[in-house]
């Protein structure tokens, strides 16, 4: 089994490892055996990442001295709500799950955010590991705490900070990923290039054929410094006080985009990766960034085949409300993360209404 590289996300007593290798699914139930769970587990999976996965998950488990079971939810963001939360928690009902019991997301972000929400509400917490297999859950939504669902006014309105156990992140399992979920987690590895670290964007714009190609070396240094620029922004600031916020950069608008869309028009990476420029050109509107640099990042967008205009036929009114309703807005000041430099951002408060329309606009 490779060994492959790890990332402490160091929280004191809620620390825990990412672990990032190849061909590891294997080897989860002796990992997971080793915290002394109790011995009856529940993998929550959609009937795509199981049918590929869950056999050899399940088997490992198994094979580690576990009684498990699973429970399936349909593939999509629309998904991603209380009706299936309700579903998750009754089947850990049924099977007189308890209080030292784990739950297992294995799939992308949706899984990951829903199965972690129903494991911190169920018996006030329970523990649970993340399994991710699409590239946006490997280098973001798996890796922080955040857990939530949706609402028809709001993505991501019902949610706790909850840290899983361990981060299990098998990069094989990438191969089966279609081409459009791989940009999205791309669009939030450009991120971190834009917030943190200006190498890593060089890195990004210099390697780029190598990992779309999978190169399992280009994959393996962008989930890891990935992890680790938001290992270490997390450690700071665990629950979104301050520093935290940077990571919602694209995050207001995209945010938006899915929420008027329904969460089915836009993957989330897609709407994000929209976002990220509309951002960069509203600080260049508000006199903060360069236009070379704005040009800069949409051009690294455009260059791995993300959208980075405003979707046609959008209403700029219904999605500047949305943005209002925004969690992170407060008594409907709205809160956006803008770049200064590249590698630098700024946490952008009172942003006017008018300088976000003729942003978006543009």
């Amino acid at each position: 089994m490779d060994k492959g590289e790890k990332v402490k996300v160091d929280l004191a007593e809620r620390s825990y490892e990412i672990v990032i290798a190849g061909d590891i699914l294997s080897g989860l139930g002796e990992r997971v055996r080793s915290f002394g769970f109790s011995p009856v587990l529940a993998v929550v999976s959609n009937p795509t990442v199981f049918g590929l996965y869950g056999e050899r998950v399940i088997g490992s488990l198994k094979e580690a001295g576990f009684t498990c079971f699973h429970i399936l939810i349909p593939d999509g963001e629309e998904y991603k709500d209380y009706f299936w939360t309700y579903h998750i928690l009754t089947e850990l009902l049924r099977k007189k799950l308890d209080r030292n019991s784990c739950v297992v997301a294995l799939g992308g972000g949706v899984i990951g955010d829903i199965t972690g929400y129903a494991a911190s509400v169920y018996m006030r917490g329970v523990h649970f590991v993340q399994v991710p297999t699409t590239l946006l859950s490997q280098v973001d939504s798996s890796v922080g705490g955040k857990t939530g669902v949706n609402h028809a006014l709001g993505k991501n309105m019902i949610g706790t900070f909850y840290q899983p156990r361990l981060v299990w992140t098998d990069i094989t399992a990438l191969k089966t990923l279609p081409k459009r979920e791989l940009l999205c987690g791309i669009a939030e590895i450009i991120k971190y290039g834009v917030i943190w670290d200006e190498k890593f964007f060089d890195f990004m714009e210099r390697n780029r054929e190598a990992l779309l190609d999978l190169q399992e070396d280009v994959l393996k240094t962008v989930i890891r410094r990935s992890c680790e620029i938001k290992a270490e922004v997390v450690s700071r600031d665990e629950r979104e006080s301050g520093l935290r916020a940077i990571l919602n950069y694209g995050h207001t608008i995209g945010h938006a985009i899915e929420t008027e869309t329904g969460y089915s028009r836009f993957l989330h990476g897609e709407a994000v990766a929209v976002g990220m420029h509309l951002a960069a050109r509203l600080s260049e509107a508000m006199g903060i960034m360069g236009s070379e640099k704005v040009l800069r990042i949409q051009s690294l967008i455009k260059a791995y085949g993300l959208p980075y205009e405003l979707p046609s036929g959008l209403d700029i009114d219904r999605l500047v409300s949305h943005m209002r309703m925004d969690k992170k807005a407060v008594a409907s000041e709205m809160k956006f993360v803008l770049p200064e430099e590249i590698g630098t951002v700024r946490i952008q408060r009172g942003v006017r209404e008018a300088d976000i329309k003729r942003a978006i606009a543009q």
